[in-house]
């Protein structure tokens, strides 16, 4: 049977888009510690706030931080030459990281110079720990954990449909890339999917044929789910479905963040042969549709 390995988001997907908790997955969470299926945080979190979630849920598989800019895995997580020479990888106490994204210096040069152009930007940089906390909804602590980045610079925006427009444009005159979850995102020459086809790579290395399986939320989840066998998407506080993902044959969990989350990787747990189960079962997930 092939090996599984599950892709997820954090915010308003594993995690609750208010609170921030994940207790509405512990069914779902329970049955990959039983089952040992790796499930692989990928999240626009910087890497402090990551080990902070991956703490609380005892996960010890490699994550993906800031929309792809950062793959860590954990020392001797893989054995020796399954990762590819062609990777360059930095070695330190506790990972192996690969680094994908821009310097955050440079991210932050590129703020400055929108709010020069005279865009109304105001970056996670611009703002105080106690600013941030009030606009993310996040405590003080969480805060400052959000402001240690390394490869991406999220930001807020106040202007018309058409600055946005104009904005969006100008940053990929800078040379520069955007995208969005909460908030917007100014970062370089990566994302979350170029991050999640190298880990794909390196586990079909380890286990040879595997099944993967993505969850998300926002437009910045695209490249995630268009990587994998089985792309899902929750839905958003208000029980919709973002109509920005436009993935093929995404399947629509039936329920918001993590009660969706949670009831969508319960069904495809259970799945004899899930390689020949969600073709022949309408994706497996009964309450639910795919496009």
């Amino acid at each position: 049977m092939k090996k599984l390995i599950i892709f997820t988001d954090l915010d308003g997907t594993l995690l609750d888009h208010y609170t921030y908790s994940f207790d509405r997955a512990l069914s779902a969470l329970q049955l990959l510690k039983q089952k040992n299926i790796p499930l692989i945080i990928c999240s626009s979190k910087t890497r402090k706030e990551i080990e902070y979630y991956r703490r609380k849920l005892d996960n010890r598989h490699p994550f993906i931080s800031e929309n792809g800019g950062g793959i860590y895995i954990p020392q001797k997580y893989f054995e020796f030459g399954v990762m590819s020479s062609e990777l360059r990888v930095i070695d330190e106490s506790d990972y192996q990281i690969i680094r994908l994204g821009a310097k955050y210096s440079d991210l932050r040069k590129a703020v400055e110079e929108l709010q020069k152009d005279g865009f109304g930007v105001k970056g996670f940089g611009d703002m105080t720990v106690e600013e941030l906390a009030n606009i993310a909804n996040m405590s003080v602590d969480e805060a400052e954990m959000a402001k240690e980045r390394d490869f991406d610079e999220p930001f807020i925006f106040d202007g018309s449909k058409a600055d946005e427009q104009r904005l969006l444009e100008t940053i990929i005159a800078k040379g520069f890339n955007f995208t969005q979850g909460r908030f917007f995102h100014i970062l370089g020459d990566s994302n979350k999917g170029k991050a999640v086809s190298i880990l794909i790579d390196i586990y079909k290395r380890k286990f040879g044929e595997i099944i993967t399986i993505a969850i998300g939320d926002s437009p910045n989840d695209i490249p995630m789910l268009e990587k994998v066998d089985y792309p899902v998407i929750v839905q958003k506080p208000d029980g919709s479905y973002d109509q920005r993902i436009k993935v093929p044959n995404i399947i629509k969990a039936d329920g918001i963040g993590p009660d969706g989350w949670n009831k969508a990787i319960s069904k495809v747990i259970v799945i004899p042969r899930l390689d020949r189960g969600i073709q022949s079962k309408g994706a497996g997930f009964s309450g639910q549709a795919r496009e």
